[in-house]
């Protein structure tokens, strides 16, 4: 009898523990760009960041992405992403386990590049419920059914709202949904933000005091002083606007500004950090509610992190990224001093970064590599690597590896064009 009650109780226990695994996993879905949170970091218990010991091994490979630079989004264990083949953009999910295709929803015709830095869309999906919203590189933004792909609205930015870019590359944004609007940034005289009705693609607002062109940012939510606000890049600087009706809040323009403004907002409290390439650097803002404005006070502005396209996390007290042209930086986010920098150009050079647990995701955007550091104040310290398995046959002028890796319930992903490579990450 005690035995048995041993055994009754092992069982119970293997069934309490795997079904905390399950809710733990589902909890770490990436189910937008930069993640749930917008943030570029995940946490969870029982991954393999010690590639050292035991590399993550290839669970599948997904070959028909087309081109493009579009992250994957997951939730559950479904994936959604982005591409282009046969002068077609489209859309399709994923089974996470097996790599199979559920379905693909052609979108229209394929954004061609004026130069070739390629072709195809370049911004993530966003999954809401049982909906996708997704934007594509002329400005076209979609509604999507997460089941099968069908397409229940779409606007025209461009054609529609006059919606103008910076420079030429085509929109990279990822719509941002909060409660029941949709927000995009055709930019343009006719208003820099617009906000759509996420069940019909009614435009509820759109900003009449904030008309700068539109860079290639996508927006973050902030509540600040009790005041809920939409805060994003243009051409000229950063600003927020009011999520009730659009009204600009608060704009700072930043000197240097031009080419491509591509960096995502970070906000901590009433804190917001940008950063940009092209010699421009940092900026840290301090907000204040004054009556019924915004006073805006700047904390530093400095070269200390000049980031491109690669990302930055922020992760106990500190930003973490590549800062052209030569350095991996861990940057005090308080002081906005340099705590360290690493030059590893002949090794892990420039590319995206994404925060998992205590570690950093590298992604060497030349070659593919991806390396393990660890996010300490105490200096560079790695952990293996791991060397993206083939590349992709799509030439482009750059030949790069631009698309930011994603972690998702357990697993590792990684995309040049046309392939989709999945790795396990759980020990």
């Amino acid at each position: 009898m005690k035995n048995n009650f041993r055994l009754l109780y092992i069982v119970i226990l293997i069934v309490l523990v795997n079904t905390c695994k399950d809710v733990q996993v589902k909890n770490q879905d990436w189910s937008q760009w930069r993640g749930s949170n917008r943030d570029g970091v995940v946490k969870f218990e029982g991954l393999n960041l010690e590639w050292s010991d035991k590399s993550p091994p290839l669970s599948w490979v997904f070959r028909q992405t087309g081109s493009g630079y579009s992250p994957p989004s997951v939730v559950g264990k479904i994936l959604y992403c982005q591409g282009a083949s046969d002068n077609d953009d489209f859309a399709f999910a994923l089974d996470t386990k097996t790599g199979d295709l559920k379905w693909k929803q052609i979108l229209g015709n394929e954004y061609m590049m004026k130069e070739n830095r390629g072709n195809g869309p370049r911004g993530a999906i966003t999954v809401d419920g049982d909906r996708l919203y997704l934007m594509r590189c002329g400005g076209q933004l979609h509604c999507l059914s997460a089941s099968d792909g069908a397409m229940l609205w779409h606007q025209d930015l461009i054609n529609d709202f006059g919606g103008k870019m910076m420079s030429g590359w085509g929109y990279c944004e990822s719509p941002l949904v909060d409660g029941n609007l949709v927000l995009c940034t055709p930019g343009g005289s006719e208003g820099t933000m617009i906000a759509f009705d996420k069940n019909t693609g009614k435009m509820v607002w759109r900003t009449k005091d904030w008309t700068d062109d539109s860079g290639y940012s996508s927006p973050i939510v902030a509540e600040i002083d009790g005041v809920r606000q939409y805060i994003q890049q243009s051409s000229k600087g950063v600003a927020g606007v009011s999520a009730k009706d659009g009204k600009l809040l608060w704009r700072v323009e930043i000197e240097g500004y031009k080419i491509a403004v591509i960096h995502t907002p970070i906000c901590v409290g009433n804190v917001v950090y940008v950063t940009n390439a092209y010699n421009v650097g940092c900026t840290c803002l301090k907000l204040s509610k004054v009556g019924d404005d915004f006073s805006v006070e700047t904390i530093y502005a400095n070269r200390n992190m000049v980031n491109q396209h690669g990302g930055i996390v922020l992760m106990d007290g500190h930003i973490y990224g590549f800062s052209d042209p030569n350095d991996w930086v861990c940057q005090n986010f308080e002081t906005g001093e340099t705590v360290w920098k690493q030059r590893k150009m002949d090794e892990v050079g420039r590319g995206a970064v994404i925060g998992v647990n205590d570690r950093l995701i590298l992604l060497d955007e030349r070659t593919g590599t991806l390396a393990v550091v660890t996010a300490s104040t105490d200096g560079w310290k790695e952990f293996g690597r791991l060397q993206i398995p083939e590349r992709s046959k799509i030439e482009t002028m750059d030949n790069q590896v631009w698309t930011h890796p994603v972690v998702a319930n357990g697993k590792l992903f990684l995309r040049d064009h046309d392939l989709l490579f999945c790795f396990d990450l759980l020990k």
